[in-house]
Order: structure tokens, then C-alpha cells, then sequence
């Protein structure tokens, strides 16, 4: 690799890709519902459990998917994690619900269980649980409020393919759950997702929504005679080209996140001393969570010790960043959603974190590089959460 240049992320190609995408080509059909969409969609139901997964265009489509499924509409309101990619509101607030937003948790800067409970209300028609980072939220928890509250629980797992909350894959433990393929996942065919449909009685709704709200699979089944129009929908469906690819990455995914973790224990392990020092904190990973290593950060003391460290990584040629502005303080948070609480903790990690290089091809030199930039910019002693 050239000298200073280490770019946050590069996509993984395991080499078998393009031969995937001739036979597609070869196949004849290239629309989404050919050999490899329906081989894509068995690998996932085999590996997750879950009664149904249906290839998409993204994630973002996956959760507006899920939006038509849980019904939601004008006067409801979806409980979410103000920290998270605009998508997961984006998706509901286009139904016309509210998004409300509510805090993390310290530790593993996921959606805080107990202010989730404080914010239902009446109005709530779902909560959604983001797993950040593809470490798993407290869904035991969050089961529960969601069951007495009459809500659906969605996941978004968008960075969760792989990992795990006490054995059950992530984003197959919900009603309804939602997986990324975007070019920085793990597990890529540059644009793409999943909907995971958990909830059986939801399987045959879900497939008329991802068909344009028609009874297409109905019909290509034998089930009628001809398809119509009967539903609320969209083109959700991912293209068998696309497929294709996905299928290569998924076939490699074990392989693909054991070497992802190896570089995940490598930072750990390389700034066990500056945690030490209170100079920063690491990611909390806890009891009965399998993650995937989707991520890499860093916990600064303060705002303006990480972004004095975002600038000394990237004067060096280390492409480090940060992640999510809160939605709650967005303009089109403010006009479209509502914050339940004063979201302290929100405001103050996400001033504070810096995610690092991660991914498969990065060599021990190269996470050398970036530790010992790392340790130059923050090594000092100071008090952090």
C-alpha cells in the first residue's frame, strides 16, 4: 500500500464475483427472482432462522418495507435511537409517523432500553431496535415493551449480518428485521439489503409489498391464475446481477468476518494501555453478543481531543471518521420527529467517537500505522466515560 494512504474502507471482492454475474447473464433472467436471488434468500433463512428474507434494493428499502408492514400512518409514533443513519426515520416519517427519538446506553451506544419504555405512549405502532456497530441490543427488554404496548419490533441490523444476541442471529428476533449489502458492509454487492420477515403471519403481506403490492409470487406459485394489484408496495426487489454477487460474499461470509476480527483484536488489544491511561475508551462488548467486528472506535475524552485527532489522522494519510449526527438536532428532525428526553448521552458519544480503517486487506503494518497515529494524537491521561 502506498505511503499515507489508508482509506476508512474498501470493498472485499473474494475473486468468484464476475463469473456469478455471467452465469446470471446466462441464465436469462437478470430481474430480481432469479437462481441466485432465490439462492441469496435460502442462504439467509438457513443461517438466521428467520420464516422469510427478501432480497432489496438496500437496507433503507428493507425498513420502508417494514413501514407499510407495521402499518404506521399519521398519528403514530415509531420509537427510535436518535443515533442512527437517517434512514431508520426517514422510512416511517414518509408514512406520515413521528419518529421519536430517544437515548443510548453508555456502554454499547445502543438504544437504552429503559428511556424506550418511558417514551410509549398510546400512539406507538413500533419500536425500532438499531444495532450498532453489529453488537446486539437488549432485546429481551425490548421484547417485552414492545408485546405490552401492542408495537411491532423491527430491527435495524443493518451493520448486524453475522453476529449474534445469545445465539439468535441479529435482525431475526424482532417482527421484522433489516440487513445492509451496502459497499461498506461486511458482506457487499455494493448496493443492497434484506427484509427479514420473523413473524409468519406477516410472510405472504411481505412479498406482496417488495412486488409493487401485487400478488405476483402468488401467481408464480400456481396459487392464481393471474397477478393483480391488492396492497400497498413497491419495487423492492434486488436484481439477479446484483444477486450474483452477493452470493460469492455470502458463501465467504465466515471467512470474512473471522479476518475482519482478527483486525478488530488487533486495535483492541493496541489500546488496552491508552484506555489504561484514561486517554480513551473501547468498544464494550457484552455477555451473550457475538458481533462481527463491523467497526472499530474509539472514545475520545471530549469533542475537541477527537476532532484534534480526526485532523492528525487525516494530515497523515489515515482516513479516519466520525459517525452520525443525532437526528434529534437535524432540521428535518426537529420539523418531522420528536425527542423524548433531553438525550445527553447521545449529544456527548457522538461528539466523542472515532471510527478507524477496518477492513479485510489491511495489513498488520498498515493497523500499526494507524495505532501508533492514534496514540500520538490521544495519549495523554484524561478522565473518560
Amino acid at each position: 500500500m502506498a505511503e499515507h494512504d489508508i482509506p476508512f474502507n474498501r470493498p472485499y471482492e473474494v475473486g468468484t464475483e464476475a463469473a456469478r454475474i455471467a452465469e446470471a447473464i446466462a441464465e436469462g433472467q437478470i430481474s430480481n427472482g432469479g437462481t441466485f436471488t432465490k439462492r441469496c434468500e435460502a442462504w439467509l433463512q438457513e443461517h438466521t432462522g428467520t420464516a422469510r428474507a427478501l432480497l432489496t434494493t438496500s437496507c433503507t428499502a428493507a425498513l420502508e418495507a417494514s413501514a407499510y408492514l407495521v402499518d404506521a400512518g399519521p398519528g403514530d409514533e415509531v420509537i427510535m435511537p436518535s443515533y442512527t443513519f437517517v434512514t431508520t426515520a426517514t422510512a416511517f416519517a414518509a408514512r406520515g409517523a413521528t419518529p421519536v427519538f430517544v437515548d443510548i446506553r453508555e456502554d454499547t451506544l445502543n438504544v437504552d432500553e429503559a428511556e424506550v419504555a418511558d417514551a410509549v405512549t398510546p400512539r406507538t405502532k413500533a419500536i425500532v431496535a438499531v444495532h450498532y456497530a453489529g453488537v446486539g441490543c437488549e432485546m429481551d427488554a425490548l421484547r417485552s415493551i414492545a408485546r405490552d404496548a401492542g408495537a411491532r419490533l423491527v430491527e435495524d441490523a443493518a451493520q448486524g449480518l453475522m453476529s449474534t444476541w445469545r445465539g439468535e442471529a441479529l435482525g431475526a428476533i424482532g417482527d421484522l428485521g433489516t440487513i445492509s449489502f451496502h459497499e461498506t458492509k461486511n458482506v457487499t454487492c455494493g448496493e443492497g439489503g434484506a427484509l427479514y420477515v420473523n413473524d409468519p403471519e406477516l410472510v405472504e403481506r411481505a412479498e406482496i409489498v417488495k412486488d409493487k403490492g401485487t400478488n405476483r409470487s402468488r401467481f408464480l406459485r400456481g396459487q392464481v391464475d393471474k397477478y393483480t394489484w391488492v396492497d400497498h408496495g413497491s419495487s423492492f426487489g434486488l436484481s439477479d446481477l446484483n444477486a450474483a454477487f452477493l452470493y460469492e460474499q455470502l458463501r465467504h461470509a465466515g471467512e470474512i468476518t473471522a479476518r475482519r476480527l482478527a483486525i478488530w483484536e488487533r486495535y483492541h488489544e493496541a489500546f488496552a494501555g491508552l484506555e489504561a491511561q484514561g486517554a480513551v475508551r473501547r468498544p464494550v462488548i457484552p455477555e451473550g453478543r457475538a458481533h462481527n467486528a463491523h467497526m472499530y472506535y474509539l472514545l475520545a475524552p471530549d469533542q475537541a481531543r477527537r476532532d484534534a485527532a480526526l485532523r492528525a489522522l487525516r494530515g497523515g494519510g489515515i482516513d479516519a471518521v466520525f459517525h452520525y449526527v443525532p437526528l434529534h438536532s437535524s432540521p428535518a428532525g426537529r420539523r418531522l420527529g420528536r425527542a423524548h428526553g433531553d438525550l445527553r448521552r447521545t449529544d456527548d458519544l457522538s461528539g466523542r467517537l472515532l471510527r478507524l480503517p477496518l477492513w479485510v486487506g489491511l495489513e498488520p503494518a498498515d493497523v500499526d500505522r494507524v495505532v501508533e497515529a492514534v496514540h500520538a494524537a490521544l495519549a495523554r491521561p484524561a478522565r473518560v466515560a
